[in-house]
């Protein structure tokens, strides 16, 4: 057990702490449902799961409160797997590190998973107490959310009996969600050419690093860098000049995550490399005037390289160049409904290089289908300029706001009543899995809330330590609270 097992609400933090110590990225959930499901098993609850692998957990309810309605708390078992490159981690075998950090927790050189750990933790901890009153429970814990909602979609009706849904998955103490973004994943394949590389060249790697990269949903108005784009708008700016024959572009590792790093693999003439280093160098200082209060550990920086066997030919190469600079990206449209929220956004988020063609993969996310579908627009006709082809998948819905919801106005009670101060009633541009619950049970009542979550989906991912403590409260307060079932 690490240090944070100490810490307060203790049956949470431990764990947290045990949820840590098993691998769990998105994919190879499996360790840790294993796990959970002997835990359930040893304190003899009833457990069982579904064809796509989401773990369903039902607890009686204390003695007097069988009468109230039946509560589900849900959570996501997956993790989204990202760390510093410096840093030697495999996450379908290594442990998490986390340590106490001031008044944070965060993780040594990796993504920390309080996203969705801590929910889980709460979940676990609500089954595991001997003390806490509760009407009739259940535990859903869905697999695969953060790689494409694999157990939201999967899941079917009849599964699940409760009147209400407590998702765990928010991000910020004192905001409670009652409406999310829908999204759907967008893939630009350019197939390309190659030609023999001239032997006169010499090959240069143009590497973009320490870029604070973040969660593509709650992240995405903060202005920071995209790897990606970065890189595609110095070729785009240089390459002509320079003579630059591209011979591969890498960035980014997941859809959902704005891409913190990005390299090239360029050959040109000889006599041109000290002018692209000294480009370079020019461009770093641009972008830190640009971005400098936001990206503060931006560096931009070149290697030699290996001269490769080809490079791509030129036509394919101009038409790869224009396509990844004229992609959108980031927020397209704030709302006009809900103030400070991102209506629609674009993530560029991966870019892979294979022999014969050149991916771009993107997130779109939209509170609003129209929203959605004009990004859409925006992407084919991007793709039909370049002469690439542009398709769509795993499109999600969005969780439209009900302002008659009986738990949110229960929730608004509670904390009131606890704190003395009404909680922020919010819609979240990014993606909760609430949408995809609400098309096998309409009828759900449904919330999200959790502790204070910074910079998720990133190697600087750190959960306040005193908002846990909060959110458990909460959750003990809500449960203790749920109304007689009519």
């Amino acid at each position: 057990m690490s240090e944070i097992s100490q810490l307060s609400p203790q049956p949470v933090w431990q764990f947290f702490d045990q949820i840590c110590s098993i691998p769990h990225p998105s994919k190879h959930e499996e360790a840790l449902a294993q796990h959970i499901i002997q835990f359930a098993e040893a304190e003899g609850l009833e457990v069982r799961r579904d064809a796509v692998g989401n773990v369903f957990i039902k607890k009686p309810a204390t003695p007097g409160m069988e009468d109230r309605k039946g509560v589900v708390l849900q959570a996501h078992i997956d993790m989204v797997p990202q760390k510093n490159e410096d840093t030697d981690h495999d996450f379908t075998t290594d442990p998490i590190q986390p340590y106490i950090d001031g008044e944070w927790v965060t993780a040594k050189g990796t993504t920390l998973g309080a996203d969705n750990g801590m929910g889980m933790a709460a979940c676990l901890a609500v089954l595991a107490s001997k003390d806490i009153e509760h009407g009739p429970l259940e535990v859903l814990l869905t697999i695969d959310e953060e790689a494409g909602m694999t157990g939201a979609f999967g899941l079917e009706e009849g599964w699940l009996e409760g009147d209400i849904l407590l998702n765990t998955d928010s991000e910020q103490e004192g905001e409670v969600y009652m409406g999310c973004a829908g999204g759907v994943d967008g893939s630009l394949v350019v197939d390309i050419q190659r030609d023999e590389t001239p032997a006169d060249y010499q090959a240069v790697k143009l590497i973009v690093k320490g870029l604070k990269g973040g969660h593509s949903g709650c992240d995405i108005h903060t202005g920071r860098g995209n790897a990606n784009k970065i890189l595609g708008r110095f070729l785009f700016g240089h390459a002509e000049e320079l003579g630059l024959r591209l011979t591969s572009l890498t960035g980014g590792s997941l859809r959902n995550a704005i891409p913190r790093e990005a390299s090239a693999v360029v050959a040109l003439p000889a006599e041109n490399v000290n002018k692209l280093n000294q480009l370079f160098a020019y461009y770093q200082e641009l972008l830190t005037a640009e971005l400098g209060r936001v990206e503060t550990g931006i560096n931009l920086f070149t290697e030699a390289a290996d001269l490769p066997a080809d490079v791509l030919a030129t036509a394919d190469q101009q038409r790869f160049i224009n396509m990844l600079n004229a992609c959108p990206n980031s927020v397209i449209r704030m709302s006009d409904d809900i103030q400070g929220v991102v209506e629609t956004s674009l993530n560029v988020g991966v870019i892979t290089t294979e022999a014969d063609k050149i991916t771009v993969l993107c997130l779109i996310r939209s509170l609003i289908d129209s929203g959605r579908s004009n990004v859409e627009g925006m992407l084919k006709a991007v793709a039909a300029l370049a002469g690439a082809s542009c398709e769509f998948s795993g499109t999600y819905p969005g969780w439209k706001p009900d302002a008659d919801s009986e738990v949110m106005h229960l929730f608004r009670k509670t904390y009131e009543g606890i704190y003395g101060r009404v909680p922020n009633i919010m819609v979240i541009h990014a993606g909760l899995e609430c949408g995809l619950f609400k098309k096998p049970y309409p009828n759900m009542d449904m919330i999200s809330f959790g502790p204070t979550i910074k910079f998720p989906h990133s190697p600087d991912e750190k959960v306040q330590i005193d908002t846990v403590a909060l959110f458990w409260e909460q959750m003990v307060a809500i449960l203790k609270n749920i109304p007689v079932k009519a």
